[in-house]
């Protein structure tokens, strides 16, 4: 068959395209390549959202927070009650291959078959390849772009690498659980968009220095043992080191996006083409929703401003 539409990624706004074209009694096929909302599920075990409940639901479907702003466990148990109670058409650990479109219709080549669509959404985001640090050593098992659980690290001396909201959570996680921290940051001071009640912690956490921080600094490279750094005064320090934690940022796969036909813009954003009103990108029938709009200012857009979009998609296509 061919579908109305195929949904690449099964995210939050992955879903909400699957039930506002369900909606519209459109035929549609979701395409995760991991588990359910796949990058949620990847984030730290004890991560609390910045936004409240009402502001991650899609399509109206309530979510009950026991807490003023609700967990991971909780968005998961949202999300995955939003995808079986509505019994979405959603193809899990799945991953697309190639798509191509020699007349008016796509043909998706994914690991574990092949479809034909009208329409393609990508509800991908961003949560899938890393910023890399670029300097040497940065491939040795210490070194980590992902966190998980403080437990790992009690007892180590870890370094965290930047000052977003990622890193300063797995700063306090990691020193209130037994670890020795220090932060290395690029900038003068803890990020501004840091979550508001957190903010505050870390910072006297490092005034009474319990956690040690260094800021105007870049990593030079990664020993065994050791880490090498240029701090404000340009001169290269080491220290003692067991693991690396460069939690960086994220960024959307562009290649995919290019091999696709979508544009980008020339600038270091790589912002993709698309068109504001109904999100279809330079390439006919293909169109973005969620984070992956961005391109690199993966801050402009989260669940609560981008939902939206799945309505404005369908409302196009239909």
């Amino acid at each position: 068959m061919t579908y109305d539409i195929l949904i690449i990624g099964g995210g939050p706004i992955g879903l909400a395209c699957g039930l506002e074209a369900k909606k519209r009694n459109l035929s549609y096929v979701i395409i995760e390549k991991g588990a359910l909302v796949n990058s949620l599920y990847h984030y730290p075990t004890n991560m609390t959202f910045f936004s409240t409940s009402e502001k991650l639901e899609i399509d109206g479907i309530p979510f009950i927070s026991k807490n003023p702003k609700p967990t991971k466990q909780e968005a998961l148990e949202y999300y995955r009650r939003v995808a079986t109670s509505n019994g979405l058409n959603i193809n899990l650990f799945e991953s697309v291959k190639n798509v191509d479109k020699p007349k008016k219709t796509f043909r998706i080549k994914t690991s574990k078959g092949d479809y034909k669509a009208k329409h393609i959404i990508i509800a991908t985001g961003f949560y899938d390849i890393p910023n890399t640090l670029e300097v040497p050593g940065e491939d040795l098992e210490k070194v980590f772009h992902y966190y998980n659980d403080p437990h790992y690290f009690v007892n180590q001396d870890v370094i965290v690498v930047g000052a977003s909201n990622s890193a300063v959570d797995a700063a306090l996680e990691i020193y209130r659980k037994g670890g020795r921290v220090t932060m290395i940051v690029r900038g003068d001071d803890i990020g501004q968009r840091v979550k508001y009640w957190v903010r505050p912690d870390i910072k006297n956490r490092i005034d009474e220095g319990s956690i040690k921080a260094y800021f105007n600094a870049e990593i030079t490279e990664i020993k065994k043992d050791t880490v090498e750094f240029k701090d404000e005064n340009d001169k290269i320090q080491q220290i003692k080191n067991d693991y690396v934690l460069a939690l960086t940022g994220y960024k959307p796969n562009f290649d995919f996006l290019k091999k696709l036909g979508v544009k980008l813009s020339s600038d270091k954003t790589r912002v993709p083409e698309y068109n504001k009103q109904t999100m279809e990108t330079n390439v006919n029938g293909l169109y973005l929703a969620g984070v992956i709009c961005g391109g690199m200012e993966t801050h402009k857009w989260f669940i609560e401003n981008s939902r939206i979009h799945a309505k404005m998609i369908v409302e196009d296509i239909t």
